[in-house]
């Protein structure tokens, strides 16, 4: 009996009615993959894009900080004075740097109202051990720090294992460690610090020698350039599309003319600040840290849903530990820059508008509120924002309530904008 050759081969091979769409099917690739090829064209394409989706990123506060700029400069000449911009970089790293740990937090979708006070008792904690214990400046530094993560542990111990609301429980924070901290400072309720210190000259030291800021910009550029190129050289080797050699070249270029022009602002000055530095240090670790490694990818994904996170493998009760530890690590070091700017820790330290102005700047930078969005740079765009409001206020001597209600309306504005922009990427299915 004859055995049937062509049945056989029917069999062992996928029968293909309509091999053009097969193809087509195989080696489609998301356009949005292919930008990067298509140099200042895609670009453009991919910007008009984003807008009919709602995805605005940083367009609305790098359009606001313009505004400013030109309003205070126009009423008040000194607003882009070397000193000027100087004083701003350094009074928002404080801040900012509380601000860059609420971002990990609103990744998540939670809030933590705590980070005022936690960096109030931070700064009391590092002025009790250097001036009154005769600690180290250095060690009592390290060790603020590791309490402040070590109190946000806590709050992330309480929300994450036992299920209380973070909102909750950073409020009990909050209250808890304002009155350690005023049991902490006595009955005088102040510490001065030595302003030769340690923690006295991180808001009062400059590199004076101006090859130190260009020396800055210098080595940014090229990190920023090479970084870039190699990056694009190994997604070629993959066959993965990637940023066209010109694209590299403008991109470093645009940097290069901020960066160098930042410098020589400095230098007209005192030169560039230690502050300023140590916030920028910061700032690209902990960009790297959620944008680069496995661990920032499981915050964005608990952002996402966490229900997919845990089924996907995640430990979401230990990430969620950690973000919280984070948010209070950065607390305390922005609690002691605030510290170093008045040369002591006292009894209002935490207090006042510090929390607000915090989430704020998050916010207004571009972190969204409902989690899953956001960068830590967001933290630099959005306190750069509101300091920039506060001093071009002070400029003019308007009075304290109306710096609070014009914050108040920035801050609501950018809240507006988020949910528009939420619902506008609903409407485009890309939420």
């Amino acid at each position: 009996m004859s055995i049937d050759k062509t049945s056989a081969t029917a069999q062992d091979e996928p029968v293909v009615e309509n091999p053009e769409a097969a193809a087509a099917a195989v080696t489609a690739v998301d356009p949005r993959l292919l930008i990067r090829e298509h140099g200042l064209a895609g670009y453009i394409g991919e910007f008009r894009r984003k807008m009919k989706a709602g995805e605005l990123g940083s367009i609305p506060v790098v359009i606001g900080l313009i505004v400013i700029c030109v309003v205070f400069q126009s009423l008040n000449s000194a607003f882009l004075s070397a000193e000027n911009l100087s004083n701003i970089t350094i009074t928002m790293v404080g801040t900012g740097m509380i601000s860059v740990g609420i971002v990990f937090v609103l990744l998540l979708g939670e809030i933590d109202l705590s980070v005022g006070s936690v960096s109030g008792a931070a700064s009391a904690i590092a002025a009790v051990l250097a001036v009154n214990q005769g600690w180290p400046e250095w060690a009592a530094v390290l060790f603020a720090i590791a309490a402040g993560a070590a109190i946000g542990a806590a709050h992330g111990f309480f929300f994450a294992v036992l299920g209380a609301p973070a909102f909750a429980v950073t409020l009990a924070g909050l209250l808890f460690w304002l009155g350690f901290m005023l049991q902490t400072l006595g009955e005088n309720g102040t510490i001065n610090l030595d302003s030769d210190g340690l923690i006295g000259k991180l808001t009062t030291y400059y590199f004076t020698d101006i090859a130190a800021a260009y020396g800055l910009a210098a080595v940014v550029v090229g990190v920023f350039f090479l970084t870039s190129f190699l990056s694009n050289r190994r997604r070629e080797a993959v066959g993965i599309p990637s940023r066209p050699l010109s694209d590299t070249v403008l991109r470093t270029v645009l940097l290069a003319v901020i960066s160098f022009a930042a410098a020589f602002m400095y230098n007209q000055y005192k030169g560039l600040p230690l502050a300023t530095v140590i916030f920028l240090v910061f700032l690209v670790a902990t960009d790297f840290l959620l944008r680069r490694t496995a661990y920032g990818r499981k915050v964005f994904a608990l952002g996402g849903s966490v229900e997919a996170s845990r089924r996907a493998g995640i430990n979401v009760t230990a990430v969620r530990i950690s973000v919280f530890a984070v948010s209070g690590g950065f607390a305390a070091m922005g609690g002691l820059f605030l510290a170093s700017k008045i040369a002591s820790a006292n009894q209002s330290a935490g207090t006042g508008d510090l929390l607000m102005n915090a989430i704020a700047a998050a916010v207004i930078g571009g972190t969204s509120l409902f989690g899953g969005r956001g960068r830590t740079w967001n933290a630099l765009l959005g306190v750069m924002v509101i300091v920039s409001i506060q001093y071009g206020l002070q400029l003019e001597s308007i009075a304290e309530p109306v710096k609070y209600m014009i914050t108040a309306g920035v801050l609501l504005t950018t809240v507006v904008i988020d949910s528009v922009t939420r619902r506008t990427q609903k409407t485009a299915g890309r939420a």
